[in-house]
């Protein structure tokens, strides 16, 4: 049986951990972007990785990409995963674990983007790469999603937007695990859930967006795609915990989704933190659930 954490025991033990640590000034996030650009973390699937899936690595514009499909049947459909991090931090273990059981309990070829970190990348070149990408896996595979978490949910909410805009093509759904939606981190309520927030912090995650939206003004859907028009988007599957300062631009974006007449389900979990889909918790396992289910539904074409 999996180990399982009680969900009260997170929020304190990501306390003991520091995990704000970067998050919590400007003098340590500023920190953080030097040492991670001078020690690049290893970013390919893990030694442990699951054997029932298959692992192909290439090259695309420069970045590395992988494609994790099922090795006992034949996959169907695509994701475009992004991987959270806040533009500063390689993918982790973890993605992996979830990356791996999409491919294998979902059915589908999921494709990842070693995109480019901040200080070199930016929301404006990874972007414009992201719907190209899209592009190519719909021409081959037929259905292709998008899903994301954290700067990665902003990566992928960014990319829908500019597929419909440049291309009108819309996606049958996008799946945004703890998205970060408004750079400007202005939204009121954030200091009223600070308090309960062990991960994150306004004034590294400003840091690090400023760096990401490079030339583009933070009001770019590139950049905040919760202020870009919502009209004509494909179906919406969000996640967000009441502990996590991007709850409030969680509920913003489903407000907004629902003027603009877009599909949703949006799956906010008390007492949760930041990306709880990934914390092995009876909360979190959960989520995984669901989040994979719908992924291989909307793939083999069944109704949402």
């Amino acid at each position: 049986m999996a180990f399982t954490i009680p969900d009260r025991l997170v929020p304190p033990l990501l306390r003991a951990a520091r995990f704000n640590h970067v998050f919590i000034s400007e003098e340590n996030a500023a920190e953080h972007v030097a040492n991670m650009a001078a020690r690049p973390a290893a970013y390919g699937p893990p030694s442990w990785f699951r054997d029932d899936v298959t692992v192909v690595a290439g090259r695309r514009a420069g970045w590395p990409i992988y494609r994790i499909a099922p090795k006992e049947r034949e996959p169907r459909g695509c994701v475009v995963y992004a991987h959270g991090g806040g533009w500063v931090n390689e993918i982790h273990a973890e993605h992996w674990r979830l990356i791996g059981a999409i491919a294998a309990r979902a059915g589908v070829t999921v494709v990842v983007p070693i995109y480019p970190l901040i200080p070199f990348g930016t929301a404006d070149v990874v972007i414009g790469e992201m719907v190209d990408l899209v592009r190519e896996c719909r021409a081959e595979f037929g259905t292709v999603l998008l899903a994301g978490d954290s700067a990665g949910g902003q990566i992928s909410l960014s990319t829908a937007l500019e597929l419909r805009d440049r291309h009108d093509e819309t996606l049958p759904l996008t799946t945004l695990i703890s998205p970060a939606l408004d750079l400007s981190w202005s939204n009121p309520e954030i200091p009223e859930v600070q308090p309960d927030d062990p991960w994150l912090a306004r004034p590294g995650g400003q840091y690090f967006s400023e760096i990401w939206r490079g030339d583009l003004p933070v009001t770019d859907q590139r950049v905040s795609p919760v202020m870009g028009d919502l009209r004509g988007l494909g179906r919406l599957l969000v996640y967000a915990g009441t502990y996590d300062i991007l709850a409030p631009d969680a509920r913003l974006l489903i407000q907004r989704a629902r003027d603009a007449r877009v599909e949703f389900d949006f799956y906010e979990a008390a007492g949760q933190v930041h990306v709880y889909p990934f914390i092995p918790t009876s909360t979190g396992r959960k989520a995984r659930r669901t989040l994979i289910d719908r992924l291989g539904g909307v793939c083999r074409g069944e109704p949402g």
